[in-house]
């Protein structure tokens, strides 16, 4: 998901409950997160995904003053946020969207439409004082649109474009590309790294469906994981590297895969009708559905338990479309485990990750925002089983009663 849309997002979710910047990062309720802090002070930040060793933030950004599509920029974790300069990693051309350090952390891998850009305007085209190459979204301007499906598509649905320029790129520290990983014709994006830095995992439309697909880390050997009509998007590998956690949406009726064709043959997709799956990375077996919840719930990520599930879902909410929590699940998909995580009511909470030791969570929230645009990246420290103010005060109480204790019988000792 690129920041255009998370911003229209943010729209949904102003219009259900505002925005709020008062300081405000912790909201109670929140018992899995300690020490909350904020990461990202401005723009529409999102996908935040740790390094192998944990000390470094790749994530896609658009800011103020730069370009009107999302870049890809990395952070030093060990410096202070607030005086953080955001590093541009991308070439600053096209749209770019999902970034993932490769397993040497000396590398990353990125989707980006750039090398279809033409870079300079065409001699019959007047002068412009800005050379905008960001791709276009079809639904934008429907009033603009003449294509009537398509208008009635746009008037009747909530999009994502799947931009058919977008491949996967390896890059070096520096930004530079090293090389070109995906060729097929369409939309390959939504990258991701195995645990063992070996497997890369990808949504592709080059089989004629949105499909999750894994290549060795070199762009080599690619194989198709997933054959069931919908769109399959945004995976990610267990901590066992084992399996692979997604969404999904499952059009049924035959309305319903019509829309999702005609949507497609645009280049889009409708997200506010996803649920949970995971795969074995080596086909072994279909899909396993985790979530029946009805609504929008996406951005799945395992917990270093290589159990439990956080992701972001709408299926609570009251306010209406743009809305999100974050919650967590068993991948057994028993409603048992069910928990919510972030409670800061009619906000925007997603992209969830854990470091690479669990100890950690960083995800995106329109929490504390500036303006109802605002999106930015959060980190916390993972408490598991969840704390709470009471068990604190008395693990206090506690200590303090053992310590006293602990006095008396001294002096009692003495005095014999």
């Amino acid at each position: 998901m690129d920041s255009s849309t998370v911003l229209l997002l943010l729209s949904f979710c102003t219009l259900a409950g505002g925005y709020a910047n008062d300081g405000k990062v912790v909201y109670e309720g929140e018992s899995h997160l300690r020490n909350i802090r904020q990461l990202t002070f401005g723009g529409s930040n999102a996908e935040g995904y740790f390094s192998y060793n944990n000390k470094k933030l790749t994530y896609q950004a658009t800011l103020t003053g730069s370009t009107n599509c999302d870049q890809i920029y990395q952070m030093d974790l060990t410096e202070d946020p607030r005086t953080h300069v955001p590093k541009r990693m991308s070439t600053g051309l096209g749209a770019c969207t999902c970034s993932f350090f490769m397993g040497d952390d000396e590398h990353f891998l990125y989707a980006g439409t750039f090398h279809h850009v033409k870079y300079a305007p065409e001699e019959t085209q007047p002068p412009t004082d800005s050379f905008d190459t960001c791709n276009k979204k079809k639904c934008v301007d429907i009033e603009k649109i003449t294509d009537p499906k398509l208008r009635d598509l746009c008037n009747t649905s909530y999009t994502w474009d799947v931009y058919n320029e977008y491949d996967i790129f390896l890059a070096d520290k520096y930004g530079n590309i090293v090389s070109r990983l995906t060729d097929a014709k369409g939309y390959d994006a939504e990258g991701v790294v195995s645990p063992d830095g070996k497997l890369i995992a990808f949504t592709s439309y080059r089989s004629g469906d949105l499909e999750l697909w894994v290549m060795n880390a070199d762009g080599s050997n690619p194989r198709q994981l997933t054959f069931t009509l919908g769109y399959d998007g945004g995976s990610f590998f267990s901590p066992d590297g084992k399996k692979l956690i997604f969404r999904a949406s499952r059009p049924k009726t035959d309305a319903e895969i019509q829309k999702y064709l005609d949507l497609l043959s645009y280049d889009l997709v409708a997200p506010t009708d996803m649920e949970l799956f995971w795969i074995p990375v080596d086909g072994s077996h279909p899909e396993v559905q985790i979530t029946k919840l009805g609504g929008a719930n996406w951005a799945p990520y395992y917990h270093h338990d290589n159990k439990r599930v956080i992701f972001a879902s709408d299926h609570n909410n009251t306010a209406g479309f743009g809305a999100f929590d974050l919650w967590m699940i068993e991948d057994s998909g028993n409603l048992d485990t069910l928990e919510r995580i972030t409670w800061d009511d009619n906000q925007f909470d997603a992209f969830p990750m854990f470091s690479w030791d669990g100890k950690q969570l960083v995800w995106g929230s329109s929490r504390n925002a500036s303006n109802e645009y605002d999106l930015n990246l959060f980190i916390a420290d993972w408490v598991d089983p969840p704390y709470t103010d009471d068990v604190s005060t008395t693990t206090k109480e506690v200590s303090s009663i053992s310590l006293f204790s602990s006095l008396l019988l001294l002096c009692l000792s003495l005095l014999h």
